[in-house]
């Protein structure tokens, strides 16, 4: 898998428009996708958000039982394949966006989940990833995962692979609490799709992760969304 900027990525971050963006979400775009799917990762995910916004931290209170739900149904692993499914049509689907991208409701409340969390908590921070996958990068490029990531502050994970790991300094993923299905066990931080990273170096050996076949260091260097608020600009010059 070559590291690059996933110029197909769907990237919105949403920047100027939330608040149009979540009247659509709710008027439109959850009512299509309920007939998909989505439909079931939204509908087990459900009790996951009643359970968790009773524990909302404070200066978390912006957090809504529809961004809990995001997160509840991208962290519970449940049918795999819709969560494979989610991350592949955010890498690829730029020129669906805004007709038949499948997922814009999930990508909306997960998109702003991380923005809400990183609102009261804008300090970096160094995360860990570990896959079973292959990548591949040149030192100095600047790229993107171009798709929601999960990283952790903990390098210890190692039933997620040895293959390729990255030490990450990220200042745009959010630390995700005791928000996640199964609470804080993975220290999860999860990095949005339109950040981007120079790639450090990928032949040093690192102490915590030493038992990885490659390891890429990567430095935030700011963001990059091509589709940020196309949407609901679209919206304003079809009215």
């Amino acid at each position: 898998i070559p590291l690059d900027m996933v110029d197909n990525s769907v990237d919105d971050m949403y920047s100027t428009c939330a608040t149009k963006m979540e009247e659509k979400v709710k008027g439109t775009y959850l009512k299509k996708e309920m007939r998909k799917d989505f439909k079931k990762m939204w509908e087990a995910a459900k009790k996951c958000a009643e359970k968790k916004i009773k524990e909302r931290e404070r200066g978390d209170e912006a957090l809504t039982k529809d961004h809990l739900q995001a997160i509840c149904a991208y962290t519970a692993g449940g049918p795999e394949n819709v969560y494979k499914t989610f991350n592949e049509a955010v890498r690829t689907n730029r020129t669906q966006y805004g007709s038949t991208f499948p997922f814009h409701s999930l990508h909306f409340w997960l998109t702003r989940a991380i923005q809400i969390l990183k609102t009261s908590d804008s300090k970096c921070r160094i995360t860990f990833r570990r896959t079973k996958s292959k990548f591949t990068g040149v030192v100095s490029k600047v790229i993107r995962f171009g798709t929601f990531t999960s990283t952790s502050v903990l390098s210890t994970l190692t039933n997620f692979g040895t293959t390729t790991c990255f030490k990450i300094r990220t200042c745009h993923g959010a630390y995700l609490k005791k928000y996640p299905k199964l609470g804080d066990r993975e220290q999860e931080v999860l990095i949005p799709p339109y950040e981007t990273f120079k790639i450090v170096s990928n032949d040093k050996p690192i102490k915590k992760l030493s038992d990885c076949k490659t390891v890429y260091i990567l430095n935030s260097t700011g963001v990059q969304s091509n589709l940020d608020c196309q949407i609901t600009e679209q919206i304003l010059c079809l009215n």
